[in-house]
């Protein structure tokens, strides 16, 4: 098949939704992508944060075929050895009192089950989030994401939230009551450009909760699995939450969604109430309990930190060269640059040269790579970058760059 064909069928017939970069991505191999005509890539993406462990681990690639030729498809209303082998060791890295699990099929679907959790378990309806947050694109994840490019096309929205600034301690003192069902945010916000915390947020906010008898939902489907340099990034804060939503990288690029809680509260759900059909999928738990061995023996989350590291503080010193950059921040393999002008051009560049970037806002790049990133690859994608951020510099004006 020509790369031409992919191109054609999907323009053609595919929802245009999604902005396409042009490149025909058909094989992947750690932190590396190949396309269609066999160009190797540095993926800095990885999948959106979906690839942790790395493109078709060997560990990953012999569940999902063992699986495939045992069992597809398994309903939530039958036991299933797949699924109980996943959740067993799910638990085994989750904060140690939750222990009771929703799976879903996407991050978006984790944080609709979290939201009716927490309903339904305190009898409450109001929801506080925070601005600058993302939470999915599903109606009552929309409701508790920020943007109004995400939202203002499709109100009315869920009522029954409100959103405070990200990191105000004082504003979130105001809006949490008695009337509050949860407090809903991510501990570094993802979309919204990586946005750090101060070291006290996040115990403001669960001693918010716990003194109006409210719960904590952790959005961690973009910073849980190892990505910022231990198993979840609540845990830099020393914070465990009510309910904990999971997604992306759990089960290696399959779709999934996880949400936890303790007896209790995921008790409050009478039979029926929430359920999915496909939940639980077989091959998807093979996938995921074969990726958490992969995190542990492989020793990915240490990697993380230490390779994170290390790509930081490379692009610290980027940073140090170029005016142009903002700023430099995130956690373990979570990273972004800031920089002073629209980084369409930086993404598309860094195609051509061999690495491929995300975005998290029109001057943020986003650095979300597999934790079996090394740094010898960290070292190509700082010449690369190095590169273009030279590029870019001479060529611009002051009157083009962002204040």
């Amino acid at each position: 098949m020509s790369q031409a064909d992919p191109f054609s069928i999907e323009d053609a017939h595919l929802a245009q939704v999604y902005a396409k970069r042009p490149v025909t991505l058909v094989r992947g191999n750690g932190s590396l992508l190949y396309d269609s005509m066999g160009r190797e890539y540095v993926d800095c993406a990885g999948g959106y944060g979906t690839c942790i462990v790395g493109h078709s681990h060997p560990r990953v690639v012999e569940a999902i075929k063992h699986q495939a030729s045992q069992l597809t498809s398994c309903h939530g209303s039958f036991y299933n050895d797949a699924r109980s082998q996943f959740v067993q060791k799910l638990i085994t890295i989750a904060p140690s009192g939750l222990s009771r699990v929703f799976l879903a099929n996407s991050g978006a679907e984790a944080i609709e089950a979290a939201i009716k959790i927490a309903r339904r378990s305190t009898g409450r309806r109001q929801i506080i989030a925070a601005k600058g947050g993302f939470h999915g694109k599903t109606h009552g994840a929309l409701s508790a994401t920020w943007d109004a490019k995400y939202r203002k096309n499709f109100e009315p929205l869920v009522p029954g939230f409100a959103h405070v600034p990200f990191n105000d301690a004082e504003a979130a003192k105001s809006a949490v009551t008695s009337e509050t069902a949860a407090v809903l945010v991510e501990p570094i916000q993802g979309e919204g450009g990586v946005r750090m915390p101060s070291p006290d947020w996040l115990p403001i906010l669960r001693d918010l909760t716990r003194d109006t008898g409210s719960l904590l939902i952790l959005d961690e489907i973009q910073t849980g699995f190892g990505r910022t340099g231990k198993v979840l990034a609540s845990e830099h804060f020393g914070v465990e939450p009510d309910i904990l939503c999971l997604g992306k990288g759990i089960a290696s690029g399959l779709p999934i969604g996880v949400a936890l809680a303790n007896d209790h509260v995921m008790g409050s759900l009478a039979k029926g109430e929430h359920t999915s059909t496909f939940g639980g999928n077989p091959i998807v738990s093979a996938s995921g309990a074969a990726s958490i061995d992969a995190l542990q023996e492989d020793h990915l989350v240490d990697n993380a930190a230490t390779v994170g590291a290390y790509f930081k503080n490379k692009l610290d010193k980027l940073h140090a060269n170029y005016p142009i950059i903002r700023d430099v921040r995130g956690l373990g393999l979570m990273i972004a640059v800031e920089d002073r002008f629209d980084v369409y051009n930086l993404l598309q560049k860094g195609l051509e040269e061999g690495v491929i970037m995300l975005d998290a806002g029109r001057n943020v790049l986003r650095f979300l790579p597999p934790l079996c990133m090394n740094k010898q690859q960290v070292d190509r994608v700082i010449t690369v970058l190095d590169h273009l951020l030279e590029v870019e510099q001479v060529g611009r004006v002051p009157s083009q760059t962002i204040a």
